[in-house]
This record gives C-alpha cells, sequence and structure tokens, in this order.
C-alpha cells in the first residue's frame, strides 16, 4: 500500500463536474439623464446681500484698510455679514428644495 492509497483512504477525491455556461444576455437601457436642477442657494445669497448691505460695506472698509497694509484682521465683520446672509438665506433655501 502506498502513500496515495493510504490518503485517498482518509480523503476522498473529488472530481469536478462539467462547467455549465450559462449565457448572460444583457439589455441595454437607455436611462433618460435626468434634468440639470439649478441652485437656487447663489440667487438667494445675492438677495440677501442686499439686506445685509451695512453689514458688507463694514466687510469691505476692513477688506480695503488691510489691503493698504493695515496689520487687522477682518474676521469679526466676516462672521456678522456671513451670519446676517444666512439668517436670511436659510427659510427662503430650505423653501425652495423639494
Amino acid at each position: 500500500m502506498g502513500l496515495t492509497d493510504i490518503l485517498s483512504s482518509i480523503f476522498p477525491t473529488a472530481y469536478a463536474e462539467e462547467e455549465q455556461v450559462v449565457e448572460v444576455v444583457e439589455e441595454v437601457v437607455e436611462e433618460e439623464e435626468p434634468e440639470e436642477v439649478e441652485d437656487p442657494k447663489e440667487a438667494i445669497m445675492e438677495e440677501c446681500e442686499k439686506d445685509c448691505a451695512a453689514l458688507k460695506k463694514h466687510l469691505d472698509e476692513c477688506n480695503e484698510r488691510v489691503e493698504n497694509g493695515s496689520e487687522e484682521n477682518c474676521i469679526e465683520e466676516f462672521f456678522h455679514f456671513m451670519h446676517c446672509a444666512d439668517e436670511c438665506a436659510a427659510p427662503k433655501i430650505f423653501a425652495a428644495t423639494k
């Protein structure tokens, strides 16, 4: 009795079955491209910029001073302006979403 006989008595031999070939038919379905939806945020923010004109003016003046060599930063003016614009725009943007 050889080694292969001993191993085959412990481990049965498994034979591969013929592979079944399954043909897959792919259907090409043309999908309609969804319409480009325009983001209303930009237009709404421009409208709200008009409502916050005084704060925008302060921000622009600060930016001009910085460009002319001032050591200050305009973070406070920027946050005041953005807070005003966001408060104005948020309800309008949420109303425009589906």
